[in-house]
């Protein structure tokens, strides 16, 4: 089968008990009532779908939120068996369901994993229950530890962790703690997320500003902390927040990273299918009302051209532990990776990126990539490469000649460049 041809689903479920503080995705509480017709508006945008996709076979299926454990498994299972039915779903394929502990049912879990989900990502965040109350989540750790004891007793092997950093009046020793109580319940893959304050969330409105929130500098201790720690462990970090036993990588994110093809069902998912990127509404009931209803609920569309793949190329492929490679890059940009090249050893010299040498001795597809350093000032040092991505645009920007062709450029970058959340 051909690599290029297969394909990631993603399916948005934006359903759930309460809203936690710091929460901006599309996503509501007490809307239970909207699930039933959600549902069939689902249904019919597969079914719709699916026939104008049969060139493609699907290799991974992510049920993401929201809260997917919320929605119930009946409903999964169902949304499950209309994939199914496209006879292109491959037995190997990864599927996966969010779950927050406190909708993790034993019955339920067993039906996901009789129905063929074979990965389950929980929503934990903090092992400090008092910290948990204060961001408005609904469970306790005491759940996270049952949540993971019903999955594995369920047949689920594959298991994943969410955890966040930063967050009001976290220590560095709450968040150690946190690390090794959540790497006890021998998970095999952990996210840790550094708290990112939106605008229009309630933690915005009450903690923007605060003292209680860790600082630029302790977030940063706080993530080197983690990937040291998780390395110790035997957990490989593969993105700037992702972490894996080996061979338990997320084969759907790493779709997102790797640049390949996706198709999204549901309010405000996306989709990366034939060059095209689109997404679809975040109104729930207006998402629903316009499936049901045979109107439009496109809300972005844009054709991705061969500049476009490039520039995601360096931007996603940096975020991961792989890394970007003269030989990829040329073959897709048909361009000199040079300009690329000289700014990443300046990188290298001030210990933020390093190259890995090809194992088989071709210079071509020696991998560059950040180290832990540099993945914090990651926002920064790709906008560096992306701005370098061809001389017409290094030439345009003469503030990034005078400092990246001279020694010692990268010090006012570094002084500038945000932390990474």
């Amino acid at each position: 089968m051909d690599e290029e041809k297969r394909l990631g689903v993603y399916v948005h479920i934006p359903f759930c008990a309460s809203k936690c503080g710091y929460c901006d995705f599309c996503s509501m509480a007490n809307q239970d009532k909207l699930m039933n017709p959600y549902q069939d508006a689902l249904l019919l945008q597969m079914q719709e779908t699916f026939p104008r996709l049969k060139e493609y076979y699907l290799d991974s299926v992510y049920f993401g939120g929201g809260t997917p454990s919320y929605y119930g498994a009946e409903r999964l299972c169902e949304l499950l068996r209309e994939i199914k039915a496209t006879d292109r779903l491959l037995r190997s394929s990864e599927i996966t369901v969010e779950c927050n502990p406190d909708s993790m049912h034993r019955r339920e879990l067993r039906r996901l994993r009789k129905e063929g989900v074979n990965r389950i990502s929980i929503g934990a965040q903090s092992a400090n229950d008092d910290i948990l109350r204060l961001i408005g989540r609904r469970h306790n750790w005491r759940q996270v530890i049952a949540g993971v004891q019903r999955a594995r007793q369920a047949g689920f092997h594959n298991i994943s962790i969410d955890l966040i950093y930063g967050l009001p009046s976290q220590t560095k020793e709450d968040w150690a703690d946190t690390l090794a109580k959540a790497v006890a319940l021998k998970p095999t893959h952990l996210s840790c997320y550094g708290l990112r304050l939106e605008e229009g969330t309630p933690m915005y409105n009450t903690y923007i500003d605060s003292p209680l929130i860790p600082d630029e500098d302790m977030q940063a201790d706080m993530y080197l902390y983690t990937v040291d720690f998780l390395e110790r462990r035997g957990f490989r970090q593969y993105e700037i927040s992702n972490f894996s036993r080996p061979g338990f990588e997320s084969r759907h994110n790493l779709k997102y990273w790797r640049c390949q093809e996706y198709v999204g069902f549901g309010a405000a998912a996306h989709s990366y299918v034939a060059q095209l990127r689109y997404s679809y509404i975040r109104n729930v009931r207006g998402f629903t009302a316009g499936v049901l209803g045979n109107k439009s609920v496109i809300d972005s569309s844009e054709p991705i051209g061969m500049l476009d793949q490039a520039a995601e190329y360096i931007l996603l492929g940096m975020r991961t532990a792989y890394g970007i490679n003269k030989e990829d890059y040329t073959n897709l940009y048909r361009s000199d990776f040079a300009p690329i090249e000289r700014m990443l050893e300046q990188m290298q010299e001030r210990g933020w990126a390093v190259k890995v040498p090809n194992k088989q001795g071709n210079a071509n597809r020696d991998r560059w990539r950040f180290t832990p350093s540099g993945f914090l000032v990651s926002n920064a040092l790709i906008g560096i490469l992306l701005e370098a991505q061809t001389r017409e645009k290094f030439d345009a920007n003469p503030w990034m000649r005078e400092q990246f062709e001279q020694r010692g450029g990268m010090e006012e970058i570094e002084d500038q460049a945000p932390f990474l959340h």
